[in-house]
This record gives C-alpha cells, structure tokens and sequence, in this order.
C-alpha cells in the first residue's frame, strides 16, 4: 500500500528528480548550442573583413576571429559540461520566479532612446539617459525607492561621471569620432 501523500513515479516511468535533470541537461545543451551558434555567426562575419596586415602584422580580422575562436571554445565546453551530466557546481536558481516586466521596460527604454538619440544629443548626454533609466528599471525590480528627485539626481550625476571620461578617453586619448554635441571633442 503506496501512501497517498508521496507521488507515485510508476504511473509516469520516471522519477520527479530525473525528469527535471533532463529538462536542465536539455536547456543547458541548448544554452551551448546557442554559444556555438553566435561563434560560428561571428566567424562568417569574420570571412568578409580585410587581413592586410596593420601594425606588428595584426590585420583587422584578428579580434573577430581570436572572439569567435574563443567563444566557439567556450560553447565546446559547456555542450560538454551539459552532455556529461550537467553544469557542476551550480547554485539553486535564487530571485522572482517571474521576469519583472516593468523593470524590463525601464530598462529597454534606456537602450533604445540611447540608439536613437546618440547623434542628435550626443554621447555623453545619451548614455547618461540610458544609466539613468536602466538603474530606474533595476531600482523598481529591487523594490527600492527609485521616485525620488535626489534619486534621480544621483543616477544622472553618475551617469554623466562614467560617460564622459568614456568620451573624452575614445575622441581626445584615442582620436576615435564620436557624436558630440559640439565639434570640439569635449561635449
């Protein structure tokens, strides 16, 4: 006589703790699939660049195909970490067991008003857009007081303090172009 409070395994063929193991090792194949995959895109990618060799004999093709040799290295071992019984030494999943939608939103916001006001306000001005609203969606899903001027004027004030040494670094440092609001490289 079974007892009524245990779940009867018989009746499915497999065991509740096998068939979430093989749920896991399933998405976690995927997961190494997906690695392989964006390896194999950025070595595709990499076939079309020039390898004329630049300074010290480094064509312009090098970093794509040192990243995508990397990575595709990186997917061969988790397809292997995940078909040899799974990802060792995984902690239990920890947080919401939903996505927090909002906390998405705020954060898509950032990202895409960043791409589609970089050239019109500039660098400085649009990525500290995008920290303020991404710490806005990060904040809320935290549970956080995020309403709150000071708040508001922290995150910007810290957003401008990252993105503009960022920019003066890449045009005044680097002599790389990016938008400005200026000409002179320091706004």
């Amino acid at each position: 006589m079974s007892d009524p409070t245990t779940p009867d395994s018989s009746s499915s063929g497999t065991e509740p703790g096998v068939a979430s193991n093989l749920q896991a090792t399933r998405m976690q194949t995927v997961v190494a699939a997906g690695v392989l995959l964006t390896a194999a895109a950025l070595a595709l990618g990499a076939i079309d660049i020039p390898s004329n060799a630049g300074y010290s004999g480094v064509g312009p093709n090098f970093l794509p195909w040192l990243v995508a040799g990397v990575l595709a290295l990186c997917g061969g071992v988790l397809l292997w970490e995940a078909r040899s019984g799974g990802f060792r030494a995984m902690e239990e999943p920890n947080g919401a067991a939903r996505a927090d939608k909002p906390a998405f939103v705020w954060v898509s916001a950032g990202l895409l008003l960043n791409a589609a006001l970089i050239t019109t306000v500039g660098f400085i001005l649009s990525c500290t857009l995008c920290y303020v609203l991404a710490v806005q969606g990060l904040r809320r899903a935290a549970g956080q007081d995020a309403g709150t001027a000071r708040t508001w004027a922290v995150d910007g004030v810290t957003g401008v303090l990252i993105s503009a040494p960022v920019y003066w670094t890449f045009t005044q440092f680097l002599a790389i172009n990016l938008p400005g609001l200026t000409q002179t490289g320091w706004l």
